[in-house]
């Protein structure tokens, strides 16, 4: 029965390995001092138990040596512990410069999942093998979490922001995701499949889904329809889009930021939240849903380079 039953899910993805190696590292320690508490519990309470209603015991003495060893040994492992899992977290909360990026939005009790070029999957994933993916999250109504344990991945997925992990696939197969974040009555059915297949296969189930637009392009429709092009075109009141996203904005109080995708969502949704942001810019908030959010920043991505900007 024990065969059925691993110790740890298996490893399918590029931080896997040292992940499960600082928890094995984990493991170990407690084990091990809890070995050692115990014993030393019970070796005390055998050794110096009263043996008659008369004993007095004898006056307790410092000892510096053995008080120094208890004090630096766990203050080495506790830095030892500090800089190895800051370390992966630095390494591992960064996608790669050249990671694919696909959208995701959490729902009672769904994963509403688009790739760029335009296909949407319920409940499933489907990526390359040996690639990074990046996926950027949002929910539309409560705190769900993206989990997929054999990657090794999860993450809070909240309303009202994005969040972002990345993962690089080193196996075909089908790997089961989970929302992690008890959400309502139907928490235990939000989960699905993360579809891993050869690029060659990718691509060939790309051209097989139903013809989509790209996200950039319904991006843009949508921009038209908004009637956005009216003060962000040339000599509108708006300053131009082209090299926005991912550029280095300088408001009008003098602060600059970057112009992420929580910047232009903000920009869009409510931007009077952002410090020294012109006060022409009206809130299109009600006005589109979590999904169009997503295409206008595509669209807006798909406008240029990044570039030093000013408004």
């Amino acid at each position: 029965m024990w065969l059925d039953f691993p110790f740890q899910p298996r490893q399918a993805s590029t931080v896997s390995v040292g992940w499960d190696h600082l928890f094995y590292f984990l493991t170990a320690l407690a084990v091990f001092f809890s070995a050692l508490i115990f014993a030393t519990i019970f070796y005390l309470a055998i050794k110096y138990r009263r043996r008659s209603k008369d004993e007095i015991p004898p006056p307790t003495e410092s000892n510096l040596p053995l008080e120094l060893t208890w004090t630096l040994i766990p203050a080495g492992l506790c830095i030892v512990l500090y800089v190895w899992s800051s370390s992966l977290y630095m390494r591992d909360s960064r996608p790669p410069a050249a990671s694919t990026e696909i959208f995701v939005v959490g729902k009672q009790w769904m994963w509403k999942v688009q790739h760029p070029e335009g296909p949407r999957e319920i409940n499933e994933l489907h990526v390359p093998v040996n690639q990074p993916i990046k996926l950027t999250m949002t929910s539309e109504d409560v705190i769900h979490d993206f989990g997929v344990p054999v990657f090794r991945i999860k993450k809070d997925v909240v309303p009202g922001l994005y969040t972002t992990e990345w993962f690089e696939a080193t196996e075909t197969g089908q790997f089961h995701l989970f929302c992690d974040q008890y959400c309502g009555v139907g928490h235990t059915h939000m989960e699905g499949w993360v579809v891993v297949m050869t690029p060659d296969d990718y691509e060939r189930w790309l051209d097989s889904q139903a013809k989509v637009e790209p996200m950039a392009v319904a991006g843009g429709r949508l921009f038209d329809q908004l009637g956005c092009g009216t003060c962000h075109a040339a000599g509108g009141k708006g300053p131009p889009l082209a090299g926005l996203a991912g550029s280095t904005v300088k408001l009008q109080d003098g602060t600059t930021v970057t112009a992420d995708d929580a910047y232009l969502r903000s920009a869009i949704l409510n931007p009077r939240a952002i410090a020294g942001y012109s006060a022409i810019m009206p809130t299109f908030q009600g006005q589109v849903n979590e999904e169009e959010v997503l295409q206008l920043i595509a669209y807006l991505k798909s406008l240029g380079s990044p570039a030093e900007r000013k408004p």
